[in-house]
Order: C-alpha cells, then structure tokens, then sequence
C-alpha cells in the first residue's frame, strides 16, 4: 500500500546498484513487489509451499532459508538488472528446498499434477527460457533463489539422515537394554 501511496517510498527501500551501503534494503527489497499480481502470487506461492516446508523444518530453519535464498537472489540480480525487488527468490529458495527435501511431494504445476522435483526442473526450464525473451521478471533471481533453497535443502537432508539413523541406533540399544533387564534377571 505505501509503494502505492507514498511518493519514493519503492526507491527509498529497493536494492539498485546505487544503494550507498544501506544495507536494510537487503531485507526491504523483499517486501516491495512490481505490481499487485507479483504480490499476490508470491503471497498465494509462500502460503502454499512455505506452510509444507516449515511444518517439514521448522520456523527457524525456515525463516533461514527465506530470507538467505532472499538476500542471496536479490544481491545476484542486481548485478544484471537495473534494481531488484520483490520475494521471488525467497520463494524460488523454498521451492529448492522442497525439491530436494520433498521430490515426491505431488504438486499441481500449470494444470498437472507432477512430483516435486519434476516441477523444480519445470519452473527452472521456464526461468532459462525467460532469461531469452524481453521481460520485467528477475529470472535470475528465481535461478538464484531456487539455487540457494537447494543448497539449504541439501545440508537440512544430511542433518535428517544423521538424526533418523542416531535414532535408530539409539531405540537399537533401548530394545537391548529392556531385553537385557527382563530376560538376564
């Protein structure tokens, strides 16, 4: 409402290769958005996808992902757009994420139902195409964006897998211990 209302509000916050170390526009960026549409599918794709991988994680790891995968997009695009504004690559990092944490979570991309990862390759294809053809879209910062979720999504698998095989161990030496008591008395 205020880029709406507010005369230089958008150029106050946005990050442009002009930004003379405010670094808050590192994190202003990402509430700012091009048009209400570019608002409203980000907000439908982050309540979407963002309740999924947070129930998956957990606020904290989630919020990491968000605002890195954020920051990250915002800070490549820059270097090949004028400006850069707007969640999109945050939201691209949760869908990286996902990819990797949840390729067989069945989503619904363009009117089909495909796995996870399959529409991670959809929606990456579409962005390396787009970077061919003249548009407003920051494809780079979804490129970048779905990169860093990714990454993030890579590291949180290895911590899940340590977890669920110590686990098994340890339930592994709890069965013994209860054996050992009930049958060596």
């Amino acid at each position: 409402m205020l880029q709406l209302v507010v005369e230089r509000f958008t150029s106050l916050f946005i990050l442009d290769r002009y930004f003379s170390y405010q670094i808050w526009r590192f994190v202003t960026a990402l509430f700012l958005h091009g048009s209400f549409s570019h608002l409203i599918v980000n907000v439908f794709a982050l309540m979407l996808f963002g309740t999924i991988l947070e129930s998956f994680i957990g606020s904290r790891k989630f919020i990491l992902i968000f605002f890195s995968s954020g920051i990250i997009a915002n800070i490549i695009a820059v270097n090949f757009y004028p400006a850069s504004l707007g969640a999109s690559g945050a939201i691209y990092g949760i869908l990286g994420a996902l990819v990797i944490l949840r390729p067989m979570l069945i989503v619904w991309v363009y009117g089909l139902p495909m796995p996870m990862f399959v529409a991670g390759i959809v929606w990456a294809a579409n962005d390396l195409i787009g970077l061919f053809l003249p548009s407003d879209i920051g494809h780079i910062a979804h490129l970048s964006g779905i990169a860093v979720g990714a990454i993030f999504g890579l590291f949180y698998r290895e911590a899940i897998i340590r977890r669920e095989k110590s686990e098994k161990v340890r339930l592994h030496e709890g069965y013994m211990r209860r054996w050992e008591e009930v049958y060596l008395k």
